[in-house]
């Protein structure tokens, strides 16, 4: 019997095929770069759809990762290029773990979670405290105020003796306007008139009638019904030309003369009045 090595031992192990077939395999920044070329892409267009700069770009395809910003950023842009050329992202970047030490450990749970735990939480405001603080401060000042207004004088006041309370000055009213009592027609028309023009004043004493009136022009001055009760007075620097509709029915004062009682009920009088003594024309 044989005592060297047996032909099993001969036999290359799994872990030596591994490392031989990870051997063979190009480098990432190789295999980025060539299945670019054979997608038909330049280094501008990759980077215009993956949005990694141009210098990032070179830089990986010469497996140069230092201008990445650390193995997160590295294995990020491995992992975008990769899927802009056609190739599988998860292949390369465990490639790249494997070549660069590894993923890093994930932190653990439980630290984190006694440390949110141990956290102090933030004392909120006691709103409710606030609240009846300020309401007692005021229900205290307006009881204060109260007091104070209900005792001029400063001193106490005596509930159970019932003190007097201070009298209050009546208010004074309000002084009102005398009305002007309302001129009688005859009082207005005999009174001091220009003596350089003539006044007409017409009053419809008993009922109404129909007037008009013009000026030395023939402009017309009125024409419209006088209402009884109504008044109407007319100037001008020559003369008033009237026409009454019912001339015993009117009051009229010319040049602060009355005109006596000479025309009839329902009468139609057309008459002309200059500057002096009333005249008819």
């Amino acid at each position: 019997m044989s005592i060297g090595n047996s032909p099993e031992d001969d036999r290359p192990s799994i872990e030596d095929d591994r490392s031989s077939i990870e051997d063979d395999r190009p480098s990432i920044g190789r295999a980025l770069q060539q299945a670019r070329v054979d997608a038909g892409l330049t280094v501008d267009e990759v980077s215009g759809s993956t949005r990694v700069r141009i210098p990032i770009v070179h830089a990986i395809e010469q497996d140069d990762f230092s201008r990445c910003g650390g193995d997160v950023y590295a294995r990020g842009h491995i992992r975008t290029l990769a899927r802009a050329v056609g190739l599988d992202a998860d292949a390369l970047v465990a490639q790249y773990d494997d070549e660069h030490g590894g993923r890093p450990a994930p932190t653990p749970a439980a630290p984190l979670f006694e440390a949110e735990r141990i956290r102090p939480e933030a004392r909120r405001p006691n709103w409710t405290a606030a609240m009846v603080a300020a309401i007692v401060a005021v229900v205290g000042f307006v009881g204060f105020t109260l007091f104070n207004g209900g005792n001029g004088n400063g001193g106490s006041t005596d509930v159970a003796g019932g003190s007097t309370p201070a009298a209050t000055k009546p208010a004074k009213p309000a002084p009102t306007k005398p009305v002007d009592p309302k001129p009688d027609p005859s009082d207005s028309a005999i009174a001091a008139v220009p003596q350089d023009q003539v006044t007409v004043a017409l009053t419809a004493k008993d009922r109404k009638s129909w007037i008009s009136a013009k000026d030395h022009n023939g402009r017309l001055l009125f024409d419209g019904l006088l209402e009884k009760g109504e008044s109407k007075t007319f100037t001008d620097k020559e003369k008033i030309e009237l026409v009454l509709g019912d001339a015993g029915a009117m009051q009229l004062f010319v040049n602060g003369k009355e005109v006596g009682d000479k025309f009839q009920p329902g009468q139609v009088e057309r008459l002309t009045y200059t500057k002096g003594d009333p005249e008819v024309g």
